[in-house]
């Protein structure tokens, strides 16, 4: 099994390659046309790679699905797998708008020029991408020998959505950051940008430039977004692979859907209430595993996977229709603050 983990890890870093080395080489601002160009090239991707996934574990390739799955105790094959993959890489993909509206508050409080952010989010994602596989091959190593932290998942999953939903924003002030502090306590900042650069030569030293603060902001955060939505996709499926792979798809194409969608943030703003509510049906999901699957039979996962998308479904369209009928939301539900750089010498 080393070899599909091998061959896929490959791929990512070759796409990963083509994106920063090839089409954006030269820095730029990516525009709307450009975000959703890339992110359809995404999605195709994760779509493509479904049907890999249905064949790979149908015929078991190199050992794909051969042990039993800890979550339901079966073997999947290949339209379990497949199914399992695509609920997976709806929830982490829906779960990870909402980090939308902390890169862009994040962007707006350290002033990050707009030709700049595709790098920041660039290399934040690929620190993201090693931090959710470490993740990942935790859990699914805990769950496989203690079934009962599901429970503990579930209850943390609908504590979070309860917190979403109480809570007018549940963003804090970035200045605040522990991290940022002890960084900016440690290491000597620059007052100003440098390109693109996140390290440059000072007169009176070598300094880290706002960029480089930024990134850190961006990989703590989502740090603490994946404590939430890595248990979200152990309702569906315990297998490191499914898991692994369908964060990855989803993770990748943050960045396009973050340039295809910043400007309109405040247009969505019924999107974090039904995130809410999908955290809680995850979470339910794990809490009643055994009723609900008396209940539903052996189709549970494909009833998840539409109940997500119907709700992620009202809450879209609910807040286009408010948007049209009252304008975007009121100053203080937008995600962005008034831009300002923190960053300092010392």
């Amino acid at each position: 099994m080393i070899w599909i983990w091998i061959g896929f890890v490959t791929f990512v870093l070759l796409m990963l390659a083509l994106d920063l080395g090839v089409f954006h080489r030269r820095a730029h601002v990516v525009r709307i046309r450009e975000a959703l160009i890339w992110s359809g090239v995404w999605v195709a991707l994760a779509l493509l790679f479904g049907i890999f996934v249905y064949f790979a574990y149908e015929g078991h390739w190199l050992g794909l699905g051969a042990g039993v799955d800890a979550v339901d105790r079966h073997i999947n094959d290949g339209p379990a797998a497949v199914l399992k993959y695509l609920t997976g890489y709806v929830i982490e993909k829906s779960l990870s708008v909402d980090n939308i509206f902390v890169i862009a508050m994040l962007f707006g409080f350290f002033a990050v020029p707009a030709t700049y952010q595709h790098r920041v989010l660039f290399w934040g994602i690929l620190g993201a991408l090693v931090m959710r596989g470490v993740m990942i091959g935790i859990g699914a190593e805990m769950i496989a020998r203690y079934h009962w932290i599901l429970y503990i998942f579930g209850g943390l999953l609908i504590l979070t959505a309860i917190k979403m939903l109480l809570m007018k924003t549940d963003h804090a002030d970035p200045a605040r950051n522990p991290v940022l502090r002890l960084v900016r306590r440690c290491f000597r900042v620059s007052d100003q940008y440098h390109g693109q650069h996140f390290v440059v030569r000072l007169p009176t030293g070598r300094a880290l430039t706002p960029l480089a603060v930024a990134l850190v902001a961006i990989e703590t955060t989502d740090l603490i977004f994946a404590v939430d939505s890595i248990p979200a996709i152990f309702a569906v499926t315990a297998d490191p692979f499914l898991v692994f792979t369908s964060n990855v798809f989803a993770i990748l194409g943050l960045r396009s859907l973050y340039f295809a969608l910043a400007g309109m943030i405040d247009r969505f703003r019924y999107l974090k209430p039904a995130l809410a509510v999908v955290l809680a049906v995850v979470g339910a999901k794990m809490l009643l595993a055994s009723q609900i699957k008396v209940a539903l039979g052996p189709h549970a996962n494909a009833w998840l996977l539409g109940l997500v998308m119907l709700i992620l479904a009202v809450g879209v369209v609910a807040s286009l229709v408010a948007a049209r009928r009252t304008g975007p939301a009121p100053a203080d539900d937008q995600a962005a603050p008034a831009a300002c750089v923190p960053g300092h010498s010392h």
